[in-house]
């Protein structure tokens, strides 16, 4: 698969390295990418408190990860979403949804967007994975139906982890993620950077 000459601007292409960040977390702590060196695997998503997207398949987000913890990957969970746009994303409700479910991941804040804009976050949730040299190997999203969980056919970021650690290269390792767009500060709760457009 390849990518429009627009994805390639604004969204991290395949091969891509992994992009510093230094931002906190609900745990209290700070977090940059160099706290997951020890990690064989390192998964980076952008995702929120408020959408139904996530919200109906953070459970088998925590399945994933928890079923590939052993094996040495590691995930990172970033919220870029304004809360001037939904309430709901500011950081005590990230604070108050990770005390409540306690998911397998660092819960980290992205007040500024620069990080998502960075990394060409385009939907929440949307999956970057990286290899232990922090090379992307897969991108986009975790399977074909995160709002509506009973009706998923294919579980597109288990299958590339799989691949992965058997030492196969990813069989799909693009693909659109599926969700809310990115709410982007003191824009329409629709709007997307005009150099965003689909992966594949």
């Amino acid at each position: 698969m390849t990518q429009s000459k627009h994805a390639s601007q604004f969204t991290l292409p395949l091969a891509a390295e992994a992009l510093p960040f230094s931002l906190p977390a609900t745990d209290g702590k700070t977090y940059s990418l160099a706290d997951f060196s020890e990690a064989k695997v390192l998964v980076v998503f952008f995702t929120c408190n408020h959408c139904p997207f996530v919200v109906n398949s953070d459970e088998l987000t925590r399945a994933t990860a928890e079923r590939f913890a052993d094996k040495g990957v590691r995930f990172v969970g970033i919220n870029s979403n304004s809360p001037n746009t939904n309430a709901d994303d500011d950081f005590p409700h990230m604070v108050s949804r990770m005390q409540e479910h306690n998911f397998p991941w660092v819960y980290l804040h992205d007040a500024s967007q620069e990080v998502a804009r960075a990394y060409g976050a385009l939907r929440t949730p949307h999956f970057f994975v990286f290899d232990a040299e922090r090379k992307m190997i897969y991108t986009g999203r975790p399977n074909d139906n995160p709002r509506e969980p009973e009706k998923v056919t294919t579980h597109d970021l288990d299958t590339a982890l799989t691949e992965h650690l058997a030492g196969k290269a990813v069989s799909t390792p693009a693909t659109n993620p599926i969700g809310c767009n990115v709410k982007w500060d003191g824009k329409d709760p629709h709007w997307m950077p005009a150099e965003a457009c689909d992966l594949v």
